[in-house]
């Protein structure tokens, strides 16, 4: 009798480190944004964590990664509340240290009626996730099957990490958000995956059609990552593993908040390309995460379950 098919959730956890940041998001609403000098009364204002690096850590959990994250957090009274926030997601905070005597990451959000938003970002404890740190986390390191890393910690804590990790032998997914200018070094992973604006960023040129996106990708691929995936918002993800171009589409979805659809395509990616070895498979089913994270309000509230995706899937 041949043996039940097992789907990839029933097989062991796949391993995913994240390396990146920890914020605490202030979000202020009110009627409109104050002109310079001005004062202004607001209706609200909502504690939410975020951070691209608790994001996206938080985002692979959902998936159903066996999570660890490596970052730092301040002393102050958001050290704690960050640190537990990633704890309820089953997310491994043994490598998540404490900034003494400085301030947890911050991100001041005020957000008017329409829609217009002005954000005032503080790296506070970010800023002192160092070198060192990594070599600390050796063992996570060695252990994963695949490193997540983004560009809100130091540049130099972002390519120890990468070079820690491809030691090992784990994969290496670097989102380059925010936009910023890459050392060489960092682009020796195995797969960058930056939105539109930040595949420009990086190399230049204008973005509009698919062949536009081709094109971009190929640039980026001779920087030197082994794979390179564009997000597209709603038309897909333009997928270059240094012989074929092929656009990945998504699915259709009555944007809410797109703030997270990366983090959740990032986190879907890491943990369906550890389960199943195809890229190309990992970037239709993390098509789906992304999409279902931009029908949603807020940033890590909106990142999908496994289960959620695949029954959008099916």
């Amino acid at each position: 009798m041949s043996s039940p098919v097992t789907s990839p959730h029933e097989r062991s956890k796949p391993k995913i480190a994240v390396l990146g940041s920890i914020n605490m998001d202030l979000v202020i609403r009110c009627d409109r944004l104050p002109k310079p000098g001005e004062t202004v009364a607001a209706r609200s204002m909502t504690e939410v964590p975020g951070g691209k690096g608790a994001n996206q850590a938080v985002a692979a959990a959902r998936c159903g990664g066996a999570v660890q994250m490596i970052g730092r957090v301040g002393d102050d009274g958001f050290g704690q509340k960050l640190r537990n926030n990633l704890l309820q997601e089953s997310i491994d905070c043994s490598a998540v240290l404490t900034a003494q005597g400085c301030e947890s990451g911050l991100a001041i959000v005020s957000v008017e009626n329409s829609g217009e938003n002005a954000i005032i970002v503080i790296p506070g404890a970010n800023a002192r996730l160092s070198a060192e740190d990594i070599h600390r986390s050796e063992s996570i390191l060695a252990g994963c099957d695949v490193l997540m890393v983004q560009l809100e910690t130091p540049q130099p804590t972002v390519l120890a990490g990468i070079q820690a990790a491809k030691r090992a032998g784990a994969k290496v997914i670097l989102d380059p958000a925010p936009a910023a200018t890459l050392a060489e070094e960092l682009f020796d992973v195995d797969l960058i995956c930056p939105n539109e604006s930040e595949a420009t960023a990086i190399v230049g040129g204008r973005l509009e059609t698919i062949d536009d996106a081709a094109e971009i990708a190929k640039r980026l691929h001779a920087k030197g990552p082994a794979a390179v995936a564009i997000t597209l918002g709603a038309r897909g993800t333009m997928l270059y593993d240094g012989q074929t171009a092929e656009l990945i589409e998504s699915i259709k979805v009555d944007a809410v908040d797109t703030t997270a659809a990366g983090d959740a395509f990032a986190g879907a990616v890491a943990v369906r390309w550890a389960q199943t070895g195809s890229l190309r498979q990992a970037i239709q089913w993390a098509n789906l995460a992304g999409a279902l994270a931009a029908s949603r309000a807020g940033a890590q509230p909106s990142l999908p379950t496994h289960q959620q995706i695949d029954s959008l899937s099916s």
